[in-house]
C-alpha cells in the first residue's frame, strides 16, 4: 500500500483529532510518528475528523469529503474506493475521461478544474458518473454544458454545477467576480434547463498565518455571495452548497460553513 503523509491534520487539528474516540484516527496518528500511512487509513482518519468536527459544530450532517485524485494512478484511487470513498475530484477533463471507464461505475465524479467550453461535450458524454462541475464561471461554459447534457444519454436529468467565485482577486485564479455571481446565476437559471445550480465554489488564497479561530476572508466572501445568489434564485441560502477548503485549510472551511471539502495531498500524498 502506498505511503502518504496526513499533512492537513497537523498542529491544532491533530491535537483535537487524537482526543477523539475513533480508533482509526488514533491508529493513524500513532503511525504518523514512525512511518507514512496508506491511502485507506488516510481516508478513514480524514473522514473521522470531519465527522468529529461536524459533531462539535452541531451540524445535521457531515460535510462531503471529495478525494482530489488528479494525476494519481488508478491503484491509489482503488485503495480509496475500497476504503469507502465514492466522491472524487479531477482537474483535467481528458484525464477524467480516460480514468472513469476503468473504475467502478458508482463513483461520483466532480470536475474541479478550469473547463474550456469545447471540452464540455466530451466530458459529459464520456463520464456518465459526472455528478457536478464545480468550476462554472461564465455563461459560455454553462451554455456548452447545457447543450452537452441535452444531447447525451442523461438528458432526462439535470447536471449539477457550482459557480466558481474568485474571492481572493488573484489573477492566477479562475472564477467570476463576487459582484457578478448573482447575475451569472440568474442567467444560467433562465437559459440552461439541463443544469441545476447546486452551490458555489472557491479556491481562495493560502493563508497559513491566520490565527486559529480567525475567519478566512475568502470563505466569508463566498458565504456572502451565496446569500446574493440564493436571493436571485428565490431559494433559501442553506439549500446551496459551499465548496471551500482543501488539504491545508479544510477544518477552518468547515467551521465557516463549508459543506464540501476537496482534499488531495493529505490523502494521496504530494504530487511528484
Amino acid at each position: 500500500m502506498a505511503g502518504v503523509a496526513l499533512t492537513s491534520l497537523a498542529g491544532s487539528g491533530a491535537a483535537a483529532c487524537v482526543s477523539g474516540s475513533d480508533r482509526v484516527l488514533r491508529r493513524a496518528f500513532t503511525t504518523m510518528s514512525s512511518a507514512p500511512i496508506g491511502v485507506g487509513d488516510a481516508i478513514g482518519a480524514t473522514r473521522a475528523r470531519i465527522e468529529q468536527l461536524a459533531g462539535e459544530l452541531g451540524l445535521a450532517r457531515a460535510p462531503r469529503l471529495v478525494a482530489v485524485s488528479k494525476t494519481k494512478p488508478l491503484p491509489l484511487l482503488l485503495e480509496a474506493y475500497e476504503a469507502g470513498q465514492r466522491d472524487f475530484g479531477e482537474n483535467y477533463a481528458q484525464e477524467l475521461i480516460d480514468k472513469a471507464p476503468q473504475l467502478p461505475a458508482d463513483i461520483r465524479w466532480r470536475f474541479i478544474g478550469a473547463l474550456q467550453s469545447n471540452k464540455a461535450r466530451p466530458l459529459v458524454h464520456g463520464v456518465p458518473g459526472l455528478t457536478c462541475v464545480e468550476t462554472v464561471d461564465r455563461l459560455k461554459v454553462a451554455n456548452a454544458l447545457d447543450a452537452a447534457v441535452a444531447s447525451s444519454a442523461r438528458c432526462a436529468s439535470t447536471l449539477g454545477i457550482m459557480l466558481q467565485v474568485n474571492t481572493s482577486g488573484e489573477q492566477s485564479k479562475s472564477g467570476c467576480e463576487p459582484t457578478d455571481a448573482r447575475a451569472l446565476a440568474a442567467e444560467i437559471a433562465a437559459r440552461c434547463a439541463h443544469l441545476t445550480i447546486a452551490g458555489l465554489m472557491t479556491i481562495g488564497a493560502p493563508r497559513p498565518a491566520l490565527e486559529p479561530g480567525t475567519d478566512d476572508p475568502d470563505f466569508a466572501c463566498l458565504t456572502r455571495c451565496r446569500a446574493d445568489v440564493a436571493d436571485a434564485l428565490g431559494v433559501p441560502a442553506e439549500s446551496l452548497e459551499l465548496s471551500m477548503g482543501m488539504s491545508g485549510d479544510w477544518e477552518r472551511a468547515i467551521r465557516q460553513g463549508s459543506t464540501s471539502v476537496r482534499v488531495g495531498s493529505a490523502i494521496f500524498g504530494a504530487r511528484a
